[in-house]
């Protein structure tokens, strides 16, 4: 059941733009579509910004091992 709403097809979408147009109006409905498309792009990079801490934490802790083992090749 889940499945078969994740495909929407051609008719559906016309369908759903052709309500979303009678309910809301011309004028209103491109002001929606952009804060919808600015909620996708903030949320976009909402979830890029954690990875690139991460990785970033990650590859700092990495070259801190690294040089921690060269100091102590060098000692030796």
């Amino acid at each position: 059941m889940l499945i078969q709403l994740l495909f929407i097809g051609t008719s559906e979408l016309l369908l759903i733009g052709g309500l979303a147009l009678l309910l809301f109006g011309g004028k209103k409905l491109p002001e929606m579509m952009r804060g919808l498309g600015q909620g996708v792009q903030s949320f976009k990079k909402g979830m890029k910004e954690p990875l690139a801490e991460i990785t970033e934490k990650d590859s700092e802790e990495a070259n801190g091992e690294n040089e921690e083992t060269k100091e102590g090749e060098s000692k030796q």
